[in-house]
Order: C-alpha cells, then sequence, then structure tokens
C-alpha cells in the first residue's frame, strides 16, 4: 500500500460561511474521535459541586449527531439518564449518556443538542483515528533525549534545541561518583531519556516505561510504524524500538564490567535552565544497587525479545548484546542480593529503591529472561517466587503494579514454562479483573463510573493519568492473552473508556494531552510542568500565551486530590484544591511554592502507558501519517532564493509545486530550492509517496 502526505507551507482555501453553534463543554465526547465500529457514548454533565458549576443545564431528551461539512443530522436519539439522576460523587455531577454507537460512516461530526442550541467539540469518525495522535505521543520521548540535539527536520521549528543537551564539563560525557566527585570517577553516561519535568535520568524508573513500551510493540506489533519522525525514521525499524533502543544504549553505559548497574544520574538539586541546553549544572551518579540492576537485568532481557522478533540481522546482534548484558545483571544482583542505594550526596531525591520492588523485579527479570533464553534457572527461581508478586498474594490486579502483573502474565510465553503455574497467573488474574471486585469489570458493566473509567477513590493520587491508562491496559490483556472470551468485547469497551477520559470524556473536559489542537483536540492542556516549557517562558510556557507553548503530545500526571502547596504559600489553590476527585486539577504551570508537579508534571512512565493503551485501538491496515512543517523561511521578498525541506523518509519520492515562484534545483528529493517573484502571496507544497 501506498502512503500519500501532503505537505503545504502557506494554503490559501475558499470556504463556505456555515452556522456553529456555541460549544458548551458540558457535552463531553473523544475529541480525537471513535473507530468506525467502536462503542461511542457522548457524557452529558450538568455539575452539581466543583469549580465548574454554573447556570443549570437541563439537557434535551433527544440529541443529534451533525456532520461538520453541512450541519446535516445523521443520527439522532434519546438519552439515558445515569444512577437516576443521581450525583456522581468523584465528578460532582448529575450525568446522562447519549449513545451512537450505530454510527458507522467515516466523517466529521459534532454532538448537538437543538433545545439548548449548543454543540460538542468536533470529532472524527474512522478506523485510523489514533494514528496521528500515537505518533505525538511517542515524539514526547524525542523531546526527552539526552545528549543529543533537537533541531529541525526532526523537532518541530517551534520545539527545538539545536544544541546538545548536557555534554559539558562535569556534565553526562563526564559525570562523576556523587561522593568522590574526582576526575578519576568520570564516566561517559550520555544518552536516555530526561525522566520527567526535571532532566535526571534513573534507572529503576525505567521499568514502567519500557515495560509498557517493549509489551506495547510486542502485543500489538503491526500498529507500530517507522514513520514517526525521529532520526531513525525510515531505518526499517519501528520507530518505536528506535526510541526505546535509545533509552537502552544509555542503560547499557550505566552497567558496569561486573555486571552491576550505576543507580541514577542526577543534579544533587532541583536547579535546571530552559531549553535543556542551557543547563550547565554539575550531574551525578550514583553507585550500583541490586535494584538497578534487576531492572537492567528485567528490560534487557524483554528488549532482547523484541529487537530478535525483527529478523533484522543489525537488530539481531544488537538483542545478543542485550541478552548478555542481561544475563550479567542477573549474575551480580544473585550474589548481590541486598545492595541498597544510598541517596546522600542528593538533596531531597528519592531513593527508589525498596525490599519488595526487589523481590517483585527479579521475579520479572526469571520470566523474561526464561521466554528468551529457555535456562531452567530462570524458570526455577521463577516458580518458586512468583507467589511472593502482590497479584499472588492479594488475589488483586492492581494499575499501580501492572508492570509486575505483566511480568507474571508474560512467563506463560515460554513453550516450557510449568502449566501449572501459568493456570494460577492466568485464573488469579483473570478472577479479579472479572469478578472479585469491583474496582474491575464488575464496576464497568453495573455503570459506576459516570464517566465510564472507574478508579477507587484511593488511586487518584500524583501521576493519576498513567494509573488511568494502565487500568485500561489491565482490561486489554484479559483479551491479549485470551483469559475470558465470552467478556471479551466487553472488556474492550472497557478499557476503550480509559482511552476516552483521557481524550476529553471527563468532568474537566480537557482532552489531557499538550497542545493538540493541529492534531484534533480543541480543548488540549494549554501547560504542564517542565524544566523546558518552563513557567514565564516567552516561548513555550502556555498555548496562546507564550510565542509556542509546549510541544505536543505529552500526558500531565493528572486529577491529585492530595495535592497542597508548600506551607509558605500560605493560602489554598481552587482548583484543585476543595473539589471533587476528578476536578483536583488545574492547567498551569507555576512550579514552588505552589508545586504544579504534583498535578501537571509529566513523566515518561506517563506517556509510555497511554502509548500502550492507544496502540490497542489502531487497525493494523491503517497508513498512519501526519502532517509535518516544511521547514524555511515565510517570510521572503521578491528575487529571494530559499531553501525548502522536508524529513528524509527512506524510499520515499518527493514532487514539489510552487506558485508565484519557481524551483531551481532539487525537484525528487526532500530539498528543494525556491526562487521568488513579486507579488502578495506564494505557495510550497510536496506530496511525499512512501515505499511501503
Amino acid at each position: 500500500m501506498k502512503t500519500k502526505l501532503l505537505l503545504t507551507f502557506y494554503l490559501l482555501i475558499g470556504y463556505t460561511l456555515l452556522y456553529a453553534a456555541p460549544v458548551d463543554n458540558r457535552i463531553k465526547i473523544d475529541q480525537f474521535g471513535y473507530g468506525s465500529t467502536a462503542q461511542k457514548i457522548a457524557v452529558i454533565s450538568n455539575p452539581q459541586t466543583g469549580y465548574n458549576v454554573t447556570t443549570p443545564f437541563v439537557p434535551a431528551t433527544t440529541y443529534q449527531v451533525r456532520r461538520v461539512s453541512d450541519n446535516v443530522s445523521v443520527h439522532s436519539g434519546a438519552i439515558t439518564t445515569w444512577n437516576g439522576g443521581a450525583t456522581h460523587a468523584q465528578s460532582g455531577d448529575k450525568v446522562w449518556w447519549y449513545d451512537f454507537s450505530s454510527l458507522t460512516t467515516s466523517g466529521s461530526y459534532y454532538i448537538y443538542d437543538s433545545v439548548n442550541d449548543v454543540q460538542s467539540y468536533n470529532f472524527e469518525i474512522n478506523n485510523c483515528v489514533y494514528g496521528t495522535v500515537l505518533q505525538q505521543a511517542m515524539r514526547s520521548f524525542y523531546y526527552q533525549r539526552c545528549g543529543t540535539s533537537k533541531a529541525v527536520p526532526h523537532a518541530h521549528a517551534n520545539w527545538q534545541d539545536a544544541t546538545a543537551c548536557h555534554v559539558g564539563t562535569q556534565q553526562d560525557i563526564d559525570c562523576r561518583l556523587v561522593s568522590n566527585p574526582v576526575a578519576g570517577t568520570s564516566l561517559n553516561l550520555s544518552g536516555g531519556w530526561h525522566d520527567a519535568g526535571d532532566y535526571n535520568k534513573y534507572i529503576n524508573f525505567t521499568f514502567s516505561p519500557l515495560t509498557d513500551l517493549l509489551l506495547g510493540y510486542i502485543e500489538s506489533p503491526t500498529v507500530w510504524k517507522d514513520n514517526y519522525n525521529i532520526p531513525e525514521s525510515g531505518n526499517g525499524v519501528p520507530d518505536v524500538l528506535d526510541e526505546v533502543k535509545y533509552e537502552l544504549d544509555w542503560m547499557l553505559k550505566m552497567q558496569r564490567p561486573n555486571g552491576s548497574i550505576l543507580h541514577k544520574i542526577s543534579v544533587t538539586d532541583f536547579s535546571a535552565a530552559s531549553p535543556p541546553s542551557a543547563d550547565a549544572a554539575f550531574r551525578r551518579y550514583g553507585a550500583a544497587s541490586t535494584s538497578a540492576t534487576l531492572t537492567g537485568a528485567a528490560m534487557f532481557a524483554l528488549a532482547a525479545s523484541a529487537f530478535r522478533s525483527l529478523n533484522i540481522p543489525a537488530m539481531t546482534t544488537y538483542s545478543n548484546t542485550l541478552e548478555t548484558a542481561a544475563i550479567n545483571a542477573w549474575t551480580w544482583a544473585s550474589a548481590n542480593p541486598s545492595v541498597v542505594f544510598s541517596n546522600t550526596g542528593f538533596q531531597n531525591v528519592a531513593a527508589e529503591d525498596d525490599d519488595y520492588g526487589r523481590i517483585a523485579k527479579r521475579v520479572c527479570a526469571a520470566s523474561y529472561l526464561y521466554v528468551l533464553t529457555g535456562a531452567t534457572t530462570y524458570r526455577t527461581y521463577f516458580d518458586a517466587n512468583y507467589h511472593l508478586v502482590h497479584l499472588l498474594q492479594w488475589t488483586y490486579a492492581y494499575p499501580f503494579e501492572t508492570p509486575y502483573q505483566d511480568g507474571l502474565l508474560y512467563y506463560g510465553r515460554a513453550p516450557g514454562a510449568t502449566a501449572s503455574v501459568v493456570n494460577l497467573i492466568r485464573n488469579t488474574y483473570s478472577s479479579s479483573l472479572s469478578t472479585n471486585n469491583a474496582d474491575n469489570l464488575p464496576a464497568f458493566t453495573t455503570n459506576l463510573d459516570a464517566y465510564r473509567a472507574y478508579m477507587n477513590d484511593g488511586n487518584y493520587t500524583w501521576g493519576n493519568n498513567q494509573f488511568k491508562a494502565q487500568q485500561g491496559s489491565m482490561f486489554a490483556s484479559m483479551n491479549v492473552y485470551g483469559l475470558n472470551a465470552v467478556n471479551a468485547t466487553a472488556y474492550h469497551n472497557a478499557a476503550s473508556g480509559f482511552v476516552h477520559y483521557l481524550h476529553g470524556v471527563n468532568p474537566t473536559c480537557f482532552a489531557y494531552l499538550s497542545n493538540m489542537g493541529a492534531f484534533g483536540a480543541e480543548n488540549s492542556i494549554n501547560e504542564f510542568y517542565n524544566s523546558w516549557f518552563v513557567d514565564g517562558s516567552a516561548l513555550w510556557d502556555r498555548v496562546g500565551v507564550s510565542l509556542y507553548g509546549p510541544a505536543p503530545g505529552f500526558l500531565p500526571g493528572g486529577a491529585n486530590p492530595s495535592f497542597a502547596p508548600d506551607g509558605s504559600f500560605g493560602g489554598t489553590i481552587v482548583p484543585p484544591q476543595n473539589q471533587p476527585i476528578q476536578k483536583s486539577y488545574k492547567d498551569w504551570n507555576t512550579s514552588w511554592p505552589q508545586n504544579s508537579w504534583e498535578i501537571t508534571e509529566n513523566a515518561i512512565y506517563t506517556n509510555a502507558a497511554y502509548a500502550r493503551l492507544l496502540s490497542k485501538f489502531l487497525s493494523p491496515d491503517c497508513c498512519t501519517s501526519f502532517v509535518v512543517n516544511i521547514n524555511g523561511n515565510g517570510d521572503v521578498c521578491a528575487g529571494s532564493v530559499v531553501n525548502y525541506s522536508v524529513a528524509l523518509t527512506a524510499g520515499a519520492t518527493y514532487v514539489w509545486s510552487v506558485t508565484n515562484g519557481s524551483i531551481t534545483a532539487g525537484q525528487g528529493t526532500n530539498i528543494v530550492t525556491v526562487t521568488w517573484n513579486s507579488g502578495t502571496t506564494g505557495t510550497v507544497s510536496v506530496v511525499q509517496t512512501n515505499a511501503e
């Protein structure tokens, strides 16, 4: 199949004015859209408590779906009242549902309330509706890369840092041991991802994102494409694995010759600068620990299986390197089972180390190593210790621990896995998701959450959006592992509820991804806590206020009812304080003493959890593509000679077109030279046809 991308630098269009009713964000839909055959339920709210209480809202009894192009109604139906008209405690809203699942025709639509003459945000229906969204979410990892420039054509011109970050004196290429920062302890530990809103890098915190990205690929390999416009795009390797490899290459540098793995790289306080290349603070590494080494053993082994499956010689060689690293890490950790990380020398930075975590990571490492190698050593350890993981201890699948549950389920992929152990794990997981508690499928089948993405009150904490995504993936895993065929549709629909919640079907009506207006979300996140997109930045702070706002595709932490500003602030912030749980969110980016990071900080594990979940709702046959900017000067004079370019894709062909100018060089390539004529406007465009 050929994919055509039309990339236009300047476009003049004619249009017909049509009446548009005002948007009312009490009508909530997935702002990106729905698959053609997917369940589609809009949520209509009348807030009773919280910051968004306004005039009472009485919806029409019948709602419509209208086409954007001509305002013609293509579906109508009665709404249903949630829970007999009760107020939903977690949101503080009275709620109605409008089911328009029978509408399967591709197109652009909105929901319309004819009595109140209001509408929802626009949305799409088609089987490829989330392709571009996934690409943008994955591109957030490119912007989190450490030790490299982020420059056009791979970075958007609005969000580039053209100088490599953290490569200065006593930074990552010259990183020193925190307890003895002399030249003799210097190591080149460059690369990897910045962990979150700061520029630190932690081995243990890779366990969750790498698990999600690698299993996201292993579970659905055909939906991940090689066209995300990162430096490795077009190399024949799905870009999700290219991005993972960037992190793994750093982790390999963190491994010592004896197999141990250094714990982390960090500044000794929380200092930072914007953009990342401006940050000149000295950086230090922490000594090796058992927990970090077990993290490496597990992730190297899981990644080795993923890269080996590509059947590409260079990637097979890389897989062998990862396998050796995993075995060496396992061997060291087995001989050194209780080396605890010391945080001495790092100011106010958590140790990220605990007894249970070491047990669970060792069990996961044994699972991944056994599937990879078939060596009985790992099976023996797994069979003797799997019951120590909380899923088996509690008979409860818990969103905070999905990476550990994943490790247990994965064991069954090995042909020689002990059948009784595999069956007990599968049955325990299935029982928890199906019948054992109201947190899981019963919450969905009984409509416990008015917004169709139930989590109990205690699960709304720092990083809630990550746990929302992981809860959705828990439901999806029921179908991935074929654990309950009778309820397969229910599990699929339950998982999709968490996607829709993150895309706007929530009390705030935010599509919880940053700056996605150009990609289909009219009410996406305007700002979030990040040292690059820092509060007050004239370029990157807030959409509509700073010149560009933050880069697209970052998922913030989410609603957190335990949020509190520092005591020195001396007051409350409403919202997020004093709100129903799901409204405990504020779209802002003010650091200490307001401590906005407790609500809006993004992290690699948040985006990874989301990307894995979203991948379950992409069609393998979908040609995902996205529009990228043509790079070049748009403010020109008559006679100017200007180069324009797009990212190079291997095997692609390029056909350029120009109005009010002429192409003097480069036709057929990704870079052309244009000589402009006189006049007030001109256009340059390109049609890229990919070999695939």
